[in-house]
């Protein structure tokens, strides 16, 4: 028996998965969640979570409400609540984030402005996808982890 959705009506939290040996190029956006396991060239945007497993790679901007980061990403992040880079993550870039998890062993290096969760207008700064203000800032463990 197939499930039947009437036309325009939304999908709760859906799970997107590209796969292991998929390469995109160009912008992916979904209003729910998504899992990279292959590679992505061009911008994603997530209404949910955004998930890059060991295998995953993506060049390009990131935008979502939280992720979490297993593989590599060269490009900015921008998350609205909370991101985690995890002990075999590779970030080459800007990040913008209410929260920050950096796991021992992931690599990061770029600029962190963690004003993410203020509204915009609050204490002068801007909103989170609003061009970002940023602190220097640079964690990594080797500079060869790719």
């Amino acid at each position: 028996m197939a499930l039947k959705m009437k036309p325009g009506e939304p999908v709760q939290n859906e799970l997107n998965i590209i796969n292991a040996g998929t390469y995109l190029e160009g912008t992916i956006e979904t209003k729910g969640s998504l899992q990279i396991n292959g590679k992505v060239k061009g911008m994603v945007k997530a209404a949910d979570e955004v998930r890059v497993g060991r295998s995953g790679e993506i060049v390009g901007e990131v935008y979502a409400k939280s992720a979490r980061i297993a593989g590599k990403i060269e490009g900015d992040v921008y998350i609205e609540q909370k991101l985690t880079l995890e002990e075999t993550s590779y970030l080459n870039g800007n990040l913008t984030a209410s929260k920050l998890i950096i796991d021992e062993g992931a690599y990061f290096n770029g600029k962190s402005d963690m004003s993410g969760s203020r509204p915009a207008g609050s204490n002068g700064k801007k909103g989170l996808f609003e061009k970002p203000g940023a602190a220097q800032g640079v964690a990594h463990e080797s500079p060869e982890k790719k």
